[in-house]
């Protein structure tokens, strides 16, 4: 079947950009789109991201029924199908639209549209399974499940939610686990090596963090040719020798306990056989594990584990980072990896099935039910109550999610306690510490129900004649002095 010459009132739908488009630049920051690596764009619009990303000096062609149709599609690496989708009306069409992309994809079909959270933001009246708009374009607003799902009947495969509106599509399951591997397992940075002494020094670092002697194959290649003339086994006897044994040990318990989060998110997901694996878990199975088997069960156990209700809520009180609440733990981004396995579980299955949003600030996992927020707060850092910006939330149960920016709101709802996010050890929570501190002193919690939102905030400052420089609350009068 050729390729379907779209109908022309699509091309008000497309879009001019500056930047990329969030997709590609999603893609870009997962490694997925490389200098090694061909792109196609299909329905590439006005070809924003074909400029974007041979500026870039990547391999990059676009095609465009109306804007570029001379432009014949070829097969690619990774194609992106980029709010194409969501602006087809008629069904069948659309399904095709999704196939052709699949069939020129060779390794990453990248899909994304617009979401039902948009449809505020669209006016028009319905129009088969979807919306026709006054400028006679159409739209057919897709929930992040539901896209997921669509694509996954398209391609016939397993697919990964890479952010909220952000489908992968893998023509590998190999590649779909590689993926899955970086986003679950803290990635294993190599030091830098100029010479042999360096490289060493690098595979004593890597020994100490992942808990057992790398493989040549894990090594960078430039690494591997600076040990090349090194046997073997005097390279072991030199590591065993200098790596700090209670370094490795600390390793060893992370490594197991990200291998057993790994397996867990991967049968959420789909598991496959022993092989599938990328190589640095197969090796930490072989390391930790007396068996593939063995792991796989004790990663089914701890899934089980997120369905009960007790173990989760023991876990959230024995969780060393992060704001207990009657309903809720709240964790700091920084902190994530902190949180004990079976709570990195639960938000890890939250994000493969509907997508972590690429901005958040504080992970919001409730022990009534099952469902994840991602909260952005933009200003953390910088701001001594910082502002919500946008909420974005997966229900585990239902699968359904909901999106909600505060950016325009009035009288948003803030942050207090900053240090009680973070782990003891994050080098800002003295600072936050001393603040809460002189807060509580002032009296300015003692309202609580008044505190949780700008103007009420603004109140209890007011009412105590004090307010904030930087992170130090100071009294009216000195910041009238000081004008």
């Amino acid at each position: 079947m050729p390729d379907l010459y779209w109908e022309s009132d699509r091309r008000l739908t497309a879009i001019g950009r500056t930047t990329l488009s969030v997709a590609a630049r999603q893609a870009v920051v997962d490694g997925e789109v490389n200098a090694a690596t061909s792109v196609l764009d299909y329905g590439s619009g006005r070809g924003d991201d074909v400029r974007g990303l041979r500026e870039m000096r990547f391999q990059a062609h676009g095609w465009d029924p109306f804007y570029a149709p001379n432009e014949a599609p070829r097969a690619a690496d990774v194609v992106l199908l980029t709010y194409v989708l969501n602006v087809i009306e008629d069904p069948a069409e659309r399904r095709h639209a999704l196939r052709r992309a699949w069939e020129l994809t060779e390794r990453l079909l990248v899909v994304t549209t617009r979401l039902t959270w948009d449809r505020s933001k669209v006016r028009g009246q319905q129009y088969e399974d979807g919306v026709l708009t006054s400028r006679r374009t159409f739209q057919h607003l897709f929930s992040p499940a539901e896209l997921r799902t669509y694509v996954e009947q398209g391609t016939g495969i397993r697919c990964v939610s890479a952010a909220p509106g952000i489908v992968y599509a893998y023509k590998s399951d190999d590649a779909r686990l590689r993926y899955l591997a970086r986003k679950v397992v803290p990635h294993a940075d190599w030091l830098a090596s100029e010479d042999t002494g360096s490289a060493i020094a690098a595979v004593v670092d890597y020994t100490e963090r992942r808990g057992r002697l790398p493989r040549l194959e894990e090594m960078p290649a430039e690494m591997a040719k600076l040990l090349a003339h090194v046997q073997p086994n005097e390279l072991h006897r030199i590591v065993r020798k200098s790596a700090a044994p209670q370094k490795v040990d600390a390793g060893a318990r992370t490594s197991t306990l990200s291998t057993l989060l790994f397996l867990a998110v991967e049968l959420f997901n789909g598991r496959g056989p022993y092989g599938s694996l990328p190589i640095s878990l197969q090796l930490d199975v072989k390391a930790f594990f007396s068996s593939y088997k063995e792991a796989c069960r004790r990663a089914d156990r701890l899934l089980l584990k997120l369905r009960d209700d007790s173990y989760v809520r023991g876990a959230m009180q024995a969780s060393k980072v992060g704001k207990l609440t009657p309903t809720a733990l709240y964790v700091h981004r920084r902190a994530a990896d902190q949180m004990p396995t079976v709570l990195r579980l639960y938000e890890h299955c939250a994000s493969i099935a509907a997508g972590r949003p690429p901005s958040w600030t504080v992970a919001k996992l409730r022990h009534q039910g099952r469902a994840v927020s991602w909260l952005d707060y933009p200003k953390f850092d910088t701001d001594p109550h910082p502002k919500l910006h946008s909420s974005y939330v997966v229900d585990l149960t239902t699968l359904k999610t909901s999106y909600k920016s505060y950016e325009e709101a009035l009288n948003r709802p803030l942050l207090h306690r900053k240090h009680e996010f973070l782990a003891p050890d994050d080098p800002d929570a003295p600072k936050y510490r001393r603040l809460t501190q002189s807060e509580v002193r002032a009296g300015l919690y003692r309202h609580p129900h008044l505190i949780g939102t700008e103007d009420g905030w603004k109140g209890e400052l007011l009412r105590s004649g004090r307010a904030l420089r930087g992170h130090r609350l100071v009294r009216r009068k000195e910041v009238n002095q000081a004008k």
